[in-house]
């Protein structure tokens, strides 16, 4: 009998993967990950990780399997939290989730189940996993979840093929409200509860005051620039060659103080990012203010007005190679080639048609249609029709 170990977080989702792993015959143990010890930071009538572990506990009771908890807070603040300051403070935006899967999921965690002699490891995502031959040996796949509205392959852009030959996603042909009528039928404690927001196992963090506590507060000013500021309607020049014309697209307009008028103050630039709406506190215009662009090094916010403004929008962005990351290696583009995908710069983004250009330096993404909020620090994912074959950090 092959043995799984799940990660029971206290949802609905690993609770129904759980049974239905029991279901299809494996032996399966419960495991719940406490990742954070500073209650300070959450918002703690918002499920703390106590009673998350609890319902996780009371579900193993229920389906009767054995059942602990692992304490990973150590490697999460190594891995997660330090990384997500480093990057706040260079003025990039990390997405925790993603990394929370690569480095603490599907690592960490799976070598502690690998050492309980474990064959699977399983998670409540919604993806599927697929396998196919290739020369003879197996090539596992990345699929997107049958639930349209839920599917998460987003979350699981950076896993490896030595990850996912060990990974279970039970729940990945289930819609959420299947998921939660099974739940039902079997009288399991997490069938109503909400879905959890916030950081992955950490429960709702408040962000903003999360970081403060590391990054200090330091006043700067906001501007506003035009939707009619030069840079957007200067003719493209000539190109010598399709490498030139991409490292040209791929560039973020420069702006200066100059560029724009002075029309708030604001707290540190490291707390805002790209495409943000919220949080900047300044009325009085016709449209509402975004986000289009921070400088942390001069600590000023850069914002346009309305979600049209021209400076949210671009479509060429750039990935180095020391951040691409293949799911699939034997797709793996060689130098000048390229190769059409759809893809997404953020989860529940709909697919989008591109064409990934391979250059000695990295990889270009190439989007037919402009994309609004390009963010360095976040992920870039691509398809090739419903599974997910890399990734990889928008620079």
């Amino acid at each position: 009998m092959k043995r799984v170990i799940v990660g029971l977080s206290g949802g609905v989702d690993s609770s129904v993967a759980a049974y239905l792993l029991k279901e299809q015959g494996y032996e399966v143990i419960g495991l719940f990950m406490k990742n954070w010890h500073d209650d300070s930071v959450t918002i703690s009538d918002e499920c703390p990780w106590l009673e998350d572990s609890n319902d996780a506990m009371l579900v193993a009771d229920k389906l009767g399997i054995p059942f602990q908890t692992v304490d990973l807070s150590v490697q999460y603040k190594e891995r997660i939290v330090d990384y997500m300051f480093n990057e706040y403070e260079k003025g990039r935006t990390p997405n925790p989730d993603v990394l929370c899967n690569r480095e603490i999921k599907f690592d960490v965690f799976m070598d502690i189940a690998l050492e309980l002699g474990a064959d699977y490891v399983a998670t409540g995502h919604y993806c599927r996993k697929g396998t196919t031959q290739i020369n003879g040996k197996d090539v596992h796949q990345l699929l997107a979840g049958e639930d349209g509205n839920k599917d998460q392959s987003y979350f699981l852009c950076q896993l490896s093929q030595t990850q996912l030959a060990k990974a279970l996603f039970p729940i990945g042909e289930l819609t959420k409200p299947e998921v939660r009528e099974i739940a039902k039928a079997q009288d399991l404690i997490t069938a109503d509860k909400k879905d959890s927001q916030g950081l992955c196992f950490i429960g709702k963090v408040r962000l903003p005051e999360f970081l403060q506590q590391q990054l200090k507060p330091k006043a700067g000013v906001i501007v506003e620039i035009d939707s009619t500021f030069k840079t957007y309607s200067k003719p493209l020049p000539d190109f010598n060659s399709k490498e030139n014309e991409l490292e040209f697209l791929s560039k973020k307009p420069i702006y200066t103080l100059t560029d724009g008028n002075v029309v708030g103050k604001h707290q540190g630039a490291h707390y805002f990012t790209k495409g943000q709406r919220k949080g900047l506190a300044v009325g009085g215009t016709k449209e509402p203010l975004f986000v289009i662009d921070t400088d942390v090094i001069e600590n000023v916010i850069y914002t346009g007005q309305g979600k049209n403004h021209p400076g949210l929008f671009r479509n060429v962005l750039f990935v180095t190679n020391a951040e691409l990351h293949w799911v699939r290696e034997d797709l793996t583009l060689a130098e000048g080639e390229t190769m059409p995908v759809m893809a997404r710069i953020r989860y529940r983004q709909p697919l989008e048609k591109a064409m990934l250009h391979k250059v000695a330096s990295g990889l270009y993404v190439e989007f037919q249609n402009k994309q609004s909020a390009i963010t360095e620090g976040q992920f870039v994912a691509w398809y090739i029709k419903n599974e997910l074959i890399g990734s990889g950090v928008i620079s």
